[in-house]
């Protein structure tokens, strides 16, 4: 990129700046300092230990964000809604901690406003249907308490939904799965589909009236990994009316990190090691084998590719960005933190996008859609009262719905 694009990139962000679709700094911060925010103070710099903080959200060109209340997909029942709960109070503290810059916001005028006075609209998405334990009311409860999607599932199946990294059970979306989506679009809580199979992407799409959301997800095309979004999905979304947010985490964007990866994976098997296994034996075998076999590294590039093809595919009207900082140990090279996104705008520049639909991806299609979703809601609302659909009715007591 030339320093010609890097400056027209942030004159331009400083217009229409980022939503960013997924941000993982309350899972960093439960990690790390158990919520003690004064260990992690996000008003100054924390390069040292996180991807996020005000200063480099500034420097990045963010209006907005998407703050994951993500919980662990092996958290189930009370308490995967119980550790929701505290991420949603994390966020919250957040707010009350630095509301020079960040804007509680839960709707798309509550966006427009935060741009207008020049700070960070804040909304959460739950990042699992694990985190609803398959209750429509905890789910309308999350929705009082300012969540504004839900992605599906997590890496893990769930009871009602397939993921995209388990092995398929129940065939995309149940009985009980498609009241869910049912439900949120009643809400007006946006359906989120990266997680989840491809299986799941299209009864998602079968069944919701209002756009959907990737939060975090790439071009199958691209990168033939799972977590990405298959073409024949990426073509409905015109119809939809929804967004695919491109996310930058390198094992989904680069091929060659893909394979490194399985490699990497196969080898903590062969040494008998969980391929998530942190502690300390086994992480020695992992920079063994990271030494003999160097991390294949993503660049802007890489993740404007993507962008390049999903726009070929669904339109530059339905594409955001989701960069999953602080859910990542591993970024590409230029998108290092949260102070990247002008580089990945300059990129676009150079490759010929237009001020126009750069405007678009940055921020007008993700605020439109979630106005999109506000107004679905409310006419859905006139027709149909809440459920209080169980699993068990909706798909037998062996979890089935045939």
């Amino acid at each position: 990129m030339t320093s010609a694009s890097l400056g027209a990139a942030r004159e331009l962000l400083r217009e229409f700046p980022v939503v960013d679709g997924h941000n993982d700094l309350p899972w960093a911060l439960r990690a790390q300092v158990r919520y003690d925010l004064d260990a992690r103070d996000i008003a100054t710099d924390q390069a040292a230990h996180l991807h996020t903080d005000i200063p480099r959200l500034r420097e990045g060109g963010v209006g907005a964000q998407f703050w994951s209340v993500y919980v662990r997909s092996d958290y189930a029942g009370d308490k995967a809604v119980s550790a929701t709960l505290e991420q949603i109070d994390c966020v919250r503290q957040l707010l009350a901690r630095h509301p020079g810059d960040l804007r509680p916001a839960l709707t798309a005028a509550d966006m427009e406003a935060a741009r207008a006075e020049g700070r960070i609209a804040s909304l959460m998405g739950a990042e699992g249907g694990h985190s609803i334990a398959d209750s429509l009311a905890t789910l309308r409860a999350l929705y009082a308490l300012g969540v504004r999607y839900m992605t599906l599932t997590h890496n893990d199946n769930i009871a009602w939904a397939d993921s995209a990294t388990d092995e398929p059970e129940v065939g995309g979306l149940s009985a009980f799965g498609r009241e869910v989506v049912r439900e949120m679009n009643r809400e007006g809580m946006l359906v989120d589909l990266s997680h989840v199979a491809a299986t799941t992407m299209r009864d998602a799409l079968d069944t919701s009236t209002a756009p959907v959301i990737f939060s975090h997800s790439s071009s199958r095309a691209v990168c033939d990994h799972p977590r990405n979004i298959p073409d024949d999905v990426l073509e409905r979304l015109p119809g939809n009316g929804g967004i695919a947010m491109v996310t930058f985490v390198p094992k989904f964007v680069l091929q060659a990190a893909v394979d490194w990866t399985a490699a990497a994976d196969e080898n903590m098997r062969a040494h008998g090691f969980h391929h998530l296994d942190t502690t300390a034996e086994a992480m020695k075998v992992h920079r063994a084998f990271e030494e003999s076999t160097p991390r294949p590294v993503a660049t802007v590039a890489t993740v404007a590719d993507h962008l390049d093809h999903m726009r070929e595919v669904a339109g530059v009207d339905h594409l955001g960005i989701g960069g999953d900082y602080d859910g990542t140990a591993f970024t590409p090279d230029g998108l290092n933190d949260v102070s990247g996104y002008p580089n990945l705008i300059a990129e676009l520049l150079d490759r010929g996008w237009s001020k126009t639909d750069l405007a678009k991806l940055t921020w007008q299609n993700a605020v439109r859609v979630l106005g999109a979703a506000e107004d679905v809601a409310r006419d859905l609302r006139t027709t149909r009262g809440p459920s209080n659909a169980t699993i068990e009715e909706l798909d037998g007591p062996d979890g089935r719905d045939d």
